[in-house]
């Protein structure tokens, strides 16, 4: 139920008034009838108002106003207090950021803007209603402890969102359809457990930025969608994948609580919408592992498999937007010691959990930024990546979240691609310094070929320092009947070894004893 008159700031004095008229020589003041609970962004964000009236439980919406109806109304209502100082992941205050030469080009993002007219634009904006409203009514309500039946898989709301608004959701300008919020007490456990605040979360996807969809790098099928400033990734997922999700869910909130570090996908949120005589479109909300203040120069998706893992592309082709594999990959990275044994630990806890849950075809990403321009022309990459330009965020990994508890800032840092002159702070799989050493090709074959007891260290080129990014994506798959026939019609064809479709205990050590080859310890 939308807000009554008095209720909100846009409806002018009523009876939130105090005293019915604004003081002598001072600014007008105003004093809710109801609970609100708002978020202020910096022009031209969008305020999120969270009302909750009276009446039966639930009785609550969320309302979006636009920046120019926020100015005006401003003048009605109180002053807006200054919005809190930025969380930033470093040791040190932030200096002035750098201007930009005349001659820098805006660096390239990736993507396509989704705007008015665009395939996808009627998705998102239900989308970004039904995340507002999930999202919203959650944090009106007091945080509880979670209970066995909010793991139930039949634990699901299905919420009617009419153009002309109901009882429980507002009006809006998209077509009638329904949503739903599959375990939401779950996820929103998760989200404070990832250090995601609701209100970022909610500026993030349903601000005044559109969100940008992403060519998908697999077979799936699957839409990816970005937000504007990189911290979440939402894609669209199989029936299959949203049970394989909901059924390991338990497993999964135990697994990242007891492991701060872990390098699997972090999950927050899982969602449904329904429009009249389309198909039901199942996504998942998400951490993007590339978000950095750094520019990542080469991404890989790494399965330590070999059959069908390249990219059909030509050297001038492939810039920092391409998504290479397996065969692709053409160096190894030499990590201080202590996080070449904390990064072995985690990726065998991570590796035994998919094991446990039967999932397989799980990849690394890797994400790997060069540090200086003289490393990138030595290491081969092509000059017009040479002069890494800034992304405009300050915030790396979904939000600056302290989440892991192994966390540094690294001594030294003498590259010139961070925003400011701060020192990075540095956790497993994000700001991790290393050595990219250039390998032959034919070395990294001999590993494919079976050879696994080969340990790759003859360099066959120059060596660079790199900052990487990395995380396991892709854990939804489970080792089902597909799968099986893939591994069955496959096997004719190659050695089986060689192909992503193997049961969950072989591929676990197959991509164990893969990345134990792609990372090395300093000696």
């Amino acid at each position: 139920m939308p807000p009554q008159q008095g209720e909100c700031c846009r409806h002018g004095p009523g009876p939130g008034w105090l005293g019915g008229e604004v003081p002598a020589g001072g600014e007008p003041f105003y004093v809710p009838l109801r609970k609100r609970l708002s978020v202020d962004g910096k022009a031209p964000t969008p305020r999120i108002c969270i009302w909750e009236c009276d009446g039966e439980a639930g009785d609550i919406t969320c309302d979006i106003v636009a920046a120019p109806l926020r100015r005006s109304c401003s003048a009605k209502a109180m002053p807006l207090l200054p919005p809190p100082a930025p969380l930033f992941r470093m040791m040190t205050p932030p200096p002035p950021r750098p201007q930009r030469g005349e001659g820098e080009e805006t660096s390239r993002r990736p993507g396509e803007a989704i705007r008015k007219g665009h395939r996808s634009y009627s998705l998102m904006l239900n989308l970004q209603l039904g995340i507002s409203y999930s999202v919203g009514k959650s944090s009106a309500l007091p945080f509880q402890k979670l209970a066995a039946s909010d793991f139930d898989p039949r634990e699901k709301v299905w919420t009617r969102f009419p153009p002309e608004g109901s009882k429980f959701t507002p009006p809006h300008h998209s077509v009638d359809f329904r949503w739903k919020d599959y375990c939401p007490a779950v996820f929103r456990h998760l989200r404070k457990l990832f250090g995601v605040d609701p209100a970022e979360y909610m500026l993030a996807i349903c601000g005044n930025d559109t969100l940008r969809e992403l060519a998908s790098p697999g077979k799936s099928g699957s839409c990816f969608f970005i937000t504007q400033d990189d911290r979440f990734m939402i894609k669209t997922v199989k029936k299959s994948e949203v049970k394989v999700l909901i059924r390991m869910l338990w497993s999964y909130y135990e697994h990242v609580r007891q492991y701060k570090c872990t390098l699997l996908t972090r999950f927050y949120g899982t969602h449904c919408i329904k429009q009249a005589g389309c198909p039901k479109v199942r996504f998942i909300i998400m951490g993007n592992f590339c978000c950095s203040e750094y520019k990542i120069h080469r991404r890989f998706d790494l399965k330590g498999s070999s059959h069908g893992r390249t990219i059909d592309k030509t050297e001038r082709k492939i810039d920092e937007t391409t998504t290479l594999k397996d065969l692709d990959l053409q160096y190894a990275f030499r990590l201080q010691r202590f996080w070449y044994e904390e990064l072995m630990k985690q990726i065998q806890m991570d590796c035994t959990f998919l094991e446990t849950q039967g999932i397989m075809d799980y990849s690394l990403l890797l994400g790997v930024h060069f540090r200086n321009d003289y490393s990138v022309s030595k290491i081969g990459l092509s000059q017009h990546i040479a002069f890494p330009k800034s992304t405009g965020k300050r915030k790396s990994f979904e939000g600056g979240s302290s989440f892991c508890e192994l966390c540094f800032v690294e001594s030294g840092c003498k590259d010139r691609d961070l925003i400011d002159t701060r020192k990075p702070f540095i956790q497993l799989g994000i700001n991790m310094p290393a050595t990219a050493e250039r390998r032959s090709k034919e070395i990294l074959d001999k590993f494919f070929l079976n050879e696994r007891h080969l340990f790759i260290t003859p360099p066959s080129g120059g060596s660079c320092d790199v900052y990487l990014f990395f995380g396991i994506i892709d854990i939804l798959q489970d080792y089902d009947i597909t799968k099986k026939l893939e591994h069955a019609y496959k096997s004719f064809q190659v050695n089986p070894d060689y192909i992503s479709a193997v049961d969950p205990k072989q591929y676990s050590r197959r991509f164990q004893d893969f990345i134990r080859r792609v990372f090395i310890k300093e000696q």
